[in-house]
């Protein structure tokens, strides 16, 4: 395997780390703070905003620039944002860094995933781009549980701290073993953009927003339904995440062998079913008796990040399908999309958590991936008709 690949994957593994870890960490930083838990929520909305609206819009601003250059300086002010986060000394000071750490981790994976294209060979320019999702599927496995346990001893301000290395470590990796001169041709944010008049593509990215905006419904408000939902400790909540990671891990290889074997909408389709059953099972669990609920709540983990993880490759081999001739830039709307949907879960689980409790965050969460079909469905037909119509 290449050694430059596996340098740029270090950093969307860091960058996995900081998305996902947070979830756990939410309690501990609305007791530091001083804020509710549904305002700590904010943080995930905040960064998941930053890095779905920041991304392309320092693309474009970037477009030109030396790769090299835009890597490492995009992972240095991740750095400096998991360091100004670590040392917050206020609930503002700390949603500033975090919109500092989502617009640097945005422009960074947007880059990365170009620059392992331009550096590989035209037939393993797929495995190139595996790599570097790697990173982040490696982030969700061991890299969060793992943050989540630091936190347990060393507080959320010690996991910052132990973000802000790793990144440190990826910026030397990116600076010392890419080439230079590695450049892209200069685009607008109209060019960029203007890729979702794709036919097709729209209501894919739609479907990406929902299924994420589903599963962050639940996932944002983990550390809570673990201790107050199903009665865990809360130094259980690392084993939840590794749960979760270890299922993901499996999901995202399934996904992808599902998507060769069935096609990618056939596996879309089956994974927006399963999402919607383990989120709703989890709100349903929480009804159980505490003693029973909480080794539930374990098993459904698993299966949850199973078919959690099963979507994502089977969205990007659908996406490349619908615009094969722009795929780094559909690619890079779906990642926005994704961050959208993580945006909007997050907010919407504050709401359900602050008008109608925990217990209904799954609920409601398992709607959404079943709206995503739907929008799926409407798309199928009205293409259909088009095609009718114009023969």
């Amino acid at each position: 395997m290449d050694i430059r690949l596996v340098g740029l994957a270090l950093g969307t593994f860091v960058i996995g780390i900081e998305g996902f870890v947070v979830a756990s960490l939410l309690p501990q930083i609305a007791g530091d703070t001083g804020v509710t838990l549904v305002q700590a929520g904010y943080l995930v909305v905040m960064f998941a905003l930053a890095y779905a609206l920041g991304a392309p819009l320092l693309a474009a601003l970037t477009g030109s620039a030396d790769r090299r250059l835009i890597l490492a300086g995009s992972a240095t002010t991740f750095v400096i944002g998991a360091i100004l986060a670590a040392f917050a000394p206020s609930y503002a000071f700390l949603t500033a860094a975090r919109l500092l750490i989502g617009m640097s981790a945005g422009l960074y994976a947007a880059t990365a995933q170009a620059t392992a294209v331009a550096i590989s060979e035209s037939h393993h320019r797929a495995r190139a781009i595996s790599v570097i999702v790697g990173g982040t599927t490696l982030a969700v496995a061991f890299g969060a549980p793992l943050g989540a346990l630091i936190a347990s001893f060393a507080g959320w301000r010690g996991t910052y701290i132990f973000i802000a290395l790793i990144g440190a470590a990826a910026t030397t990796f990116v600076w010392f073993l890419l080439p230079r001169g590695l450049r892209a041709d200069r685009l607008t944010l109209r060019q960029r953009l203007g890729v979702i008049r794709h036919p097709g593509l729209f209501p894919a990215l739609v479907t990406m927003l929902l299924y994420m905006a589903g599963g962050f419904i639940v996932f944002t408000y983990i550390a809570a339904i673990a201790v107050q939902g199903t009665g865990l400790s809360r130094a259980m909540v690392p084993l939840v995440l590794l749960a979760f990671g270890l299922g993901a891990a499996l999901g995202n290889v399934a996904g992808g062998q599902l998507s060769d074997r069935f096609g990618p909408t056939r596996t879309v389709i089956a994974a927006s079913f399963l999402n919607a059953a383990s989120l709703m099972a989890i709100s349903w669990i929480m009804q159980w008796p505490h003693e029973i609920a909480g080794p539930a709540l374990m098993t459904i983990m698993v299966l949850w990040g199973i078919a959690a993880w099963m979507f994502p490759p089977a969205q990007a081999s659908r996406i490349l399908a619908i615009a094969p001739e722009s795929a780094p830039l559909a690619l890079s709307l779906n990642g926005s999309a994704l961050y959208l949907g993580i945006a909007s879960g997050s907010f919407i689980g504050g709401l359900i958590i602050a008008n109608l409790g925990l217990d209904y965050l799954g609920w409601i969460g398992g709607a959404f991936p079943l709206l995503g079909l739907v929008v799926m469905r409407l798309a199928s037909v009205g293409a259909r008709k088009t095609e009718l119509s114009v023969a």
